[in-house]
């Protein structure tokens, strides 16, 4: 009987050419493949939530497949775990219902930006892999109030990555926060689906109203022009993270099977 399994994953995409599989290069999607198929012992091809990009990282990066292999989940996630480089983690594998799909049946997801800002590198605190360095003193009030423009749904050609048009570039932002931990700010962006360095533009545009350079009433002006040239520069891919994806509690559940019914 197939059964549909769902992979929770989290990476240091440092030192990957992103996620999705390419010829050449080393990706995240190319060394999961490698170990599921060492375990699952049939050919196959997983999908992913969302194709993070060479050098970002993932908390909560989700991924399914679908195999007629019997091995127990508990046993599967030590069995392809042990296989797996030092950079990748599987943190759960789950049967799911045969309807849900990673990409198409996520909600929504949740990404953040991490900066480092104090005039000293992070190094010291060992996290230079996971933070963009931003030495430019940064108001994050002025930042939070920025971000508040962004929650909506809008056409965010001003915020969207050059290359890969889409039919829409219409998304819908849930939640945009912006908060400091000691010498790190963190800007968390939550949506139903992402442009293109979206996140990373967003990033970039708040890191320079938090430095002065715009005021915090110029996000809805450079929204408004759906030109990206308008907006800041895309912020280093090192700061950001996929945190979390969710999905609909009924497809997180295998089918039940119907007991018989007795007669008599």
């Amino acid at each position: 009987m197939e059964r549909n399994l769902k992979f929770v994953v989290a990476y240091d995409g440092t030192d990957f050419h992103g996620w999705q599989r390419q010829p050449s290069f080393r990706t995240v999607q190319g060394e999961l493949e490698t170990a599921m198929q060492r375990v699952l012992r049939h050919p196959l091809a997983i999908r992913g939530s969302g194709r993070t990009d060479s050098g970002v990282h993932a908390r909560g990066q989700v991924a399914n497949v679908r195999t007629t292999c019997p091995i127990p989940t508990k046993n599967l996630r030590h069995a392809i775990g042990g296989r797996l480089p030092n950079d990748i983690g599987l943190l759960d594998v789950s049967e799911v219902h045969p309807k849900f799909d990673s990409i198409l049946s996520a909600e929504c997801k949740c990404y953040r930006f991490r900066i480092h800002n104090r005039s000293r590198r992070s190094v010291d605190r060992l996290t230079q892999r996971y933070t963009y360095h931003c030495w430019h003193d940064l108001d994050v009030e002025r930042m939070h109030r920025a971000a508040f423009h962004f929650i909506g749904t809008m056409d965010f050609s001003a915020m969207a990555g050059t290359g890969r048009e889409r039919e829409t570039m219409v998304r819908t932002v849930l939640r945009c926060d912006v908060h400091r931990h000691l010498d790190e700010i963190r800007i968390d962006v939550v949506g139903k689906g992402f442009l293109y360095h979206q996140v990373r533009n967003m990033a970039g545009t708040l890191i320079e109203i938090g430095r002065g350079y715009w005021p915090v009433d110029k996000l809805p002006e450079i929204l408004e022009s759906k030109d990206r040239q308008n907006a800041g520069p895309t912020a280093p891919c090192e700061g950001l993270s996929l945190q979390w994806v969710q999905y609909p509690a009924r497809l997180l559940q295998p089918p039940t099977i119907a007991s018989p019914r007795s007669t008599g």
